[in-house]
């Protein structure tokens, strides 16, 4: 081993801190399930075939569905599953357990109780104003509560990774931070400012006014604050996929990480330029000076350049492993990777979405492209390749071997689970390619299409082929669901001589050679914070000091 070189990646997690990060995954996939039913139902409304009449069981109405499935999928089934994911990062990065461990469980806990909150006033059909919560749409204040508390949880949790982090380098103060670690801590770091947003939209507007305090709100500030996390938001689903991607996959493809360095640039700059760019989705918000939507759309641009060093990084980590393998040409070398590795599987079929994804946001950016595709199909169509595709599909991939880790006992059914992956993809191809297409038609988003009385005939076939992939999508992610309630409750173990390791690659270069710049937060967190005052600190204050709070709320 070289010299300096950090050997705690050979740390193995005691069973309580297994069973502590297991619990945040069994809230995660409860989530995930119950707010992906609804997801058929909306796709096969769109081709015209309107199931919830029958549903008034559960929900009354298309929006009561479509906020329920935004709300558990994109904010409940992420949080939950990157926090316990990051917990496990950063006891396996460090090795050594969590400084304070009573205080993650306290985060853990309140976001659980948050959770319970929130979801009351969902499934009472009092909080249909969707994922983004727009006002003054007025949902019942407990919904800002439950919120607002699950967010705090985790911050929580992030404030116990600091603490050990910080146990970590009063011992270790020449040694370079364990990437997975480092990683980990840069993901809550941005969570941390980006929720700073929302968090001063829900207490200093939203709940007031649901609670009766003011008489009246400002949509226009409130969407901004909105935005100053909704764009970071995309960046704290990702970055654990990335964490994955940089410092797992490559071990488990018998490769190595291809650059730690490359790799710690890339999350160093995924920080700075994560959050200031948020007015890229208020284009056509009347009350934002042009000036200000051309400095979002340059940053906009400029956070591709960490997404295409992502992508280098990982497909030459990925190569390295496949010539390992035996693979030779040009890309022969793609056949030698274990392609029968359902975790592998899953997580390469994720890239291959996200490189549509990609190409989808940049045109998003664009400021005239922006007001063709604005509020149209084409939105749901992307970011379905983003949180539903990159990142929900490397978290099946991490599932594949973290709960075999957790619970000690073998993956049930691998072949079902490759077949799981293999029908989510092809679910997503046929869904967000339609969702696309009919975008571009005219179609609007945020519309139960099928009942529509103006749809043009054109539009028709697509929307079947929404319906179709929607259901296909679903039935992948059912047996997703079906592997791994199995394999943790089954009875057979693994034996003694056999078990799962939690997949760390080693760095081609030795870390220590790393320069020291890489591994400082000081200058990096300095230079996030005037990057967000210098491209946001004007304009919300012009916001906040002409803020007319006179928009009369209403419950949907």
């Amino acid at each position: 081993m070289l010299k300096g070189r950090p050997t705690q990646v050979d740390y193995q997690l005691e069973q309580r801190d297994r069973n502590f990060v297991g619990y945040h995954l069994i809230v995660a996939v409860a989530a995930l399930l119950i707010g992906s039913t609804f997801g058929p139902l909306q796709s096969l409304e769109h081709a015209g075939i309107d199931l919830y009449p029958q549903m008034t069981w559960l929900v009354d109405n298309y929006y009561q569905g479509l906020t329920i499935h935004g709300v558990l999928n994109a904010l409940v089934w992420t949080t939950f599953f990157i926090t316990g994911f990051l917990t496990l990062c950063m006891i396996k990065g460090l090795g050594r357990r969590l400084r304070y461990p009573v205080l993650n469980w306290i985060g853990f806990l309140t976001m659980v109780v948050g959770l319970v909150i929130t979801a009351v006033p969902l499934l009472a059909g009092n909080a249909t104003v969707l994922f983004t919560f727009y006002p003054p749409m007025q949902p019942s204040s407990l919904f800002y509560i439950g919120l607002t508390l699950v967010v705090v949880g985790s911050w929580i949790e992030g404030l116990g990774f600091y603490l050990t982090f910080y146990e970590w380098r009063k011992d270790n103060p020449d040694q370079r931070s364990p990437f997975i670690a480092f990683a980990s801590l840069v993901t809550m770091v941005l969570w941390q400012i980006a929720t700073i947003g929302v968090a001063a939209e829900i207490l200093g507007m939203l709940l007031p006014a649901s609670l009766g305090w003011t008489s009246g709100m400002d949509p226009q500030l409130a969407r901004t604050l909105f935005w100053f996390t909704g764009h970071p938001l995309v960046y704290f689903w990702l970055l654990p996929a990335y964490l994955s991607w940089y410092a797992m996959l490559p071990k488990q493809v018998d490769g190595k990480m291809f650059s730690d360095q490359l790799a710690r640039l890339a999350f160093w700059l995924f920080l700075l330029l994560s959050v200031p760019l948020g007015f890229h989705h208020q284009f056509v918000d009347p009350g934002i000076p042009s000036g200000w939507k051309y400095v979002h759309f340059a940053l906009t641009y400029a956070v591709a350049i960490p997404s295409f060093m992502t992508m280098f990084t990982v497909i030459a980590s990925l190569e390295y492993g496949a010539w390992r393998r035996g693979g030779r040409g040009l890309f022969g070398w793609v056949r030698a990777l274990p392609w029968g590795n359902p975790s592998v599987t899953a997580q390469l079929l994720a890239g291959i979405l996200f490189v549509f994804g990609g190409i989808g946001g940049i045109m998003n950016a664009s400021y005239n492209v922006n007001l063709a595709l604005h509020n149209t199909a084409w939105v749901p169509g992307h970011f379905h390749l983003t949180v539903a595709s990159a990142v929900t599909m490397t978290f099946f991939g991490i599932s594949y071997w973290l709960v075999p880790y957790i619970v000690g006992k073998p993956l049930w059914a691998p072949k079902l689970a490759l077949a799981s992956s293999w029908i989510y993809f092809g679910g997503m191809l046929v869904f967000s390619n339609a969702l696309h297409t009919v975008g571009l038609l005219g179609a609007p988003r945020r519309v139960p299409l099928g009942l529509a009385p103006y749809i043009p005939s054109e539009w028709s076939g697509h929307l079947w082929r929404v319906g179709i992939g929607g259901t296909v999508m679903y039935i992948g992610l059912i047996l997703y669901v079906v592997v791994i309630v199995v394999t943790a409750l089954r009875r057979k173990r693994f034996a003694e001589d056999e078990g799962v390791e939690i997949p760390v690659a080693e760095s081609r270069r030795d870390v220590q050679a790393t320069p020291v710049w890489l591994d400082r937060w000081v200058p990096w967190l300095t230079a996030t914070g005037l990057l967000i005052l210098l491209a946001y600190g004007p304009q919300l204050y012009e916001q906040i000091v002409n803020a007319q709070l006179n928009s009369p709320s209403f419950p949907p």
